[in-house]
């Protein structure tokens, strides 16, 4: 029986392809491929949390050839055969979709179009709403005043005038639409060189095909000439791009209802399949009658509005808080939700309707900072540090507990696909879709400022932000509360990070532009030379940027050695390429210096003066929290960790950051940090033994790889024992540590072998982590944090190879990351209670930059030293070694 909520009718096959290919390759640790069961069940899922009242009908297209190959033989004779990795996926998608309890659908003869279409004919005759999920262009013609169409991944809506926006016709004359462009995907003939645009426009100005058919002499130029050459095909173009909506299906509309879901089924088959987030839905699922409503959402005009929704914060203890902010920064407005149901939206600055702002930012402060500063109101945010740089200019704070939904997807799975956004976690923890910003406001030139946006969107938008934001805390807190690592890791470290680095960030360094002027002024005149240098060899002028360009002179003209052409037929002139290439010419090697030496000048000399900020005369470095899979912070706008370390214009660079008149810089670095975690986690007698006993740990490789004694490790021994070390660490296969030491691949394997003879505990820990990896999806770093690898399983070699490097090298980097995040946290807390005049302006990789009064550098020292080494308990002493300088280069 059909009701007041609309029929759903899914596109399966449109689902099933969508998914497979935007997904990665992901797979159970058995290497089944899973990411169209993945990506079908999950939009499927999101569509019945949409629409809980709604039947959700699934319909696929039926293996075998159809009433259109009879028509036209050639019909999608250019497909290509459906993948192997997909096809194996079909028949658990089917088996999950009924034991979901939604009707299913594969009608022999006919696609899955084609029943679509009769579906939707007799829900119309009906009076019954329909939307049509489908992201095929080719359905458009089945819309009308019942029938809708939705894209969920693309968060679109297309009614009658929707068809009429986006394609230019309406649905009437979609088939005229498609039968001229024709389709090479299916094969419909159509008129070569006629796009959307030239169809929309013929069919506007003609109405019909049949109307354009009569008048086609009178369409100019070679368009014309194509359109009548073509013309008889295009009723046969017209039958094939023409869904039936007269199929004779087994059963009735009123038939196609949800039935009860086989949970303990579906637990058997997300089990199988490893779907966990699926499985943790089920544990713990999210009510949908409480929460997946459309929220209400006030805009609040008084003070007595805003401050009878405040209370409600109070009451409740709790508050999530979202901004709109254009540049300065400036605030637009504040979407604000305490309960699931009614968020409200606080509009401060409006260019096109300031006559629906009644509050201004200096009526509505003093009752935010009610709610903001009060310990006793919990603030659920997104990205809490970027919400604290915007209220400090106005003098307000984030005081009491903080909930971040960032950092809780980010625990939780550092390498989601859908990413960290909020539109992303509400999609892969709600299974909602929200609204994309990019939607409302655009993108690139054409991006437009909040307060230009209409009032009513921002409010909807607003809403829907504010109220996705509380329920993907409650959601993201029952996820973490399952499991007590993570949650340690979230509530112990992510956490209060974040404080500790916006402070960081707002305290910023101070940079001297002067040396990075002179700088850029050095590297200019460097490139110069290196330009003449490169016509000389070259024997005539050429833009040493251009690759193709390079390509010529290189493979062409020199005729060195050239590589295995890309697809694209371009020969690679890639930095691996060209250090291959520099036994053969002394090119290769200008061409390296030169490009060095633009990037420096562009990256470094001339960006970091841009973003120099004129009133604290300081740069303001972004810390990026939710960025690595292993944990490790990213800097960015500027990025401060990439500056050369070993170069000497790397050294330059950091010249460039001074402290002040009566201050001095000190950096805190922790020594071989990774090598000392790496003893602990692989429990070797033989590297804990070296560092106990302090001795040079590449010496003492060096000296037991080699069969030497420590005292005759030569500087070269040293540094093949450093490349080893290291090399290992990142699961550095014979041929790369080769390649990377210039000797043969025979006697690298030679050394590897050696090294794994005298620390076996090593080799034990690598196959432990390649195998826990492919049991779990995951490794663990010493602190809980899971990096998930998804290619552990991949039948893509090259792919299931880099995640096995980085299984190996994931527990140990991340335990660094861990750790120096720790350290980070402890050093703050500190200084905050200590008295001595120094802030922490810097953390990059393992190391801690603090700005300090000349006078207080060894109180600071002492001070630093005992929070650091104590950041971690190893089995291995962690050692921090510290430098003192007027500016970086010298404190490094």
């Amino acid at each position: 029986m059909l009701n007041d909520a609309p029929l759903i009718l899914v596109d399966g096959s449109s689902y099933l392809f969508r998914a497979f290919y935007a997904l990665p390759d992901l797979r159970t640790t058995r290497g089944f491929p899973t990411g169209a069961i993945r990506g079908v069940i999950s939009m499927l899922r999101r569509l019945q949390k949409d629409y809980p009242n709604s039947s959700v009908v699934v319909v696929f297209d039926a293996p075998g050839k159809t009433f259109r190959d009879e028509i036209f033989e050639e019909y999608k004779a250019n497909r290509p055969s459906m993948p192997d990795d997909l096809a194996v996926q079909i028949q658990p998608i089917h088996e999950i979709i009924d034991l979901m309890g939604l009707p299913r659908l594969v009608i022999e003869g006919v696609e899955a179009d084609d029943v679509i279409g009769t579906l939707a004919a007799e829900a119309t005759a009906k009076n019954q709403t329909t939307i049509i999920s489908t992201s095929d262009k080719d359905l458009a013609q089945l819309v009308n005043n019942h029938v809708t169409l939705v894209d969920t991944m693309k968060n679109e809506s297309l009614n009658r005038e929707g068809v009429l926006e986006k394609f230019g016709v309406g649905p009437e004359r979609i088939i005229d639409y498609l039968a001229l462009m024709g389709d090479k995907v299916d094969n419909i003939p159509g008129v070569p060189s006629v796009g959307p645009k030239t169809a929309a426009k013929w069919l506007a100005q003609f109405e019909s095909l049949d109307g354009l058919i009569e008048h086609a002499d009178e369409i100019k130029g070679k368009v014309g000439e194509k359109l009548r050459e073509h013309m008889s095909q295009l009723p046969l173009s017209q039958e094939l791009a023409t869904i039936k909506c007269d199929v004779e299906l087994p059963v009735k509309i009123e038939e196609l209802q949800n039935s009860t879901a086989d949970q303990e089924s579906l637990v058997s088959q997300f089990e199988e399949f490893e779907l966990r987030t699926f499985l943790e839905d089920m544990q713990a699922p999210i009510s949908i009658d409480e929460s997946m409503t459309q929220v209400e959402t006030e805009l609040v005009k008084t003070e007595s509005q805003l401050e009878k929704l405040l209370d409600d914060a109070h009451e409740k203890g709790r508050m999530a808080i979202t901004l709109h902010v254009d540049a300065g920064p400036e605030i637009v407005g504040i979407g604000l939700c305490a309960d699931s149901k009614r968020a409200a939206y606080v509009l401060l600055k409006h260019a096109n309707n300031p006559e629906k702002i009644s509050l201004t930012l200096e009526q509505a402060l003093p009752h935010l900072r009610s709610v903001l500063e009060d310990p006793q109101v919990e603030k659920v945010c997104h990205d809490a540090k970027n919400i604290r740089h915007v209220i400090a200019r106005h003098d307000l704070a984030l005081n009491g507990p903080v909930q971040d939904v960032m950092l809780a997807s980010y625990v939780l799975n550092s390498v989601v696909s859908g990413g960290h956004s909020l539109r992303g976690i509400a999609g892969e923890h709600l299974a909602k879709t929200l609204q994309d910003e990019r939607d409302i406001r655009g993108t690139g030139a054409k991006r437009l400022a909040f307060k230009v946006v209409d009032v009513d969107t921002l409010v909807n938008y607003a809403g829907e932000s504010s109220q996705s934001l509380l329920l993907a805390e409650q959601t993201l807190s029952q996820k973490i509360e399952r499991e007590p690592r993570l949650k340690e890791l979230y509530e112990s470290l992510e956490l209060p990070l974040e404080p500790a680095l916006y402070r960081m960030e707002r305290q910023g360094c101070l940079v001297d532009p002067t040396v990075l002027k002179n700088l850029g002024l050095k590297l200019q005149e460097r490139m110069g030379h290196l330009t003449s240098r490169a016509h000389e060899l070259a024997g005539r002028a050429f833009n040493l940027g251009s690759p193709k360009q390079l390509q010529e002179i290189l493979y062409d003209e020199l005729q060195l050695p050239a590589p295995r052409k890309t697809k694209s037929g371009n020969r690679s002139t890639a930095e691996d390429i060209l250090i291959d290439l520099q036994r053969e010419h002394e090119l290769p090697s200008v061409i390296l210096e030169y490009r060095a030496a633009s990037k420096l000048k562009s990256t470094y000399t001339d960006n970091l003066q841009q973003q120099i900020n004129p009133l604290t005369r300081r740069i303001h470095t972004t810390f990026q929290q939710a960025n690595a899979s292993t944990g490790r912070l990213a800097s960015a706008d500027p990025n401060l960790q990439n500056i050369p370390i070993r170069t000497e214009d790397g050294k330059h660079v950091r010249e460039a950051f001074i402290a002040p008149e009566g201050s001095v810089l000190v950096a805190a670095d922790y020594s071989q940090i990774e090598l000392r975690v790496m003893a602990h986690l692989a429990n070797d007698p033989g590297l804990t033994s070296a560092f106990k006993q302090q001795l040079d740990i590449h010496q003492a490789t060096a000296a037991e790889v080699f069969n030497i004694e420590i005292d005759q490790v030569s500087s070269n021994d040293r540094r093949n024992a450093k490349a080893i070390n290291f090399g290992l660490m990142y699961g550095m296969s014979p041929f790369g540590l080769a390649r990377n030491l210039g000797i043969p691949q025979d006697l690298a394997r030679d050394y590897i072998d050696s090294y794994f003879e005298k620390y076996p505990n090593v080799k034990d820990f690598m196959d432990t982590m390649k195998q826990t990896a492919k049991q779990n999806g995951y490794v663990e770093t010493l602190f809980g944090r899971r990096i998930y690898l998804n290619d552990i399983a991949s039948n893509n070699v090259p792919r299931r190879q880099a995640a096995e490097r980085l299984a190996i090298n994931a527990p140990v980097q991340g335990t660094a990351a861990d750790i120096i995040k720790r350290a980070t946290i402890a050093t703050d807390a500190w200084l905050a209670q200590t008295e001595i005049d120094a802030k922490l302006i810097l953390q990059v990789h393992d190391e801690l930059v603090f700005e300090v009064k000349e006078d207080v550098v060894e109180e600071l020292r002492i001070g630093v030293a005992e929070h650091m080494t104590g950041a971690a308990d190893l089995s291995v002493d962690l050692v921090v070694d510290f430098g003192v300088g007027s500016n970086w280069a010298e404190a490094h």
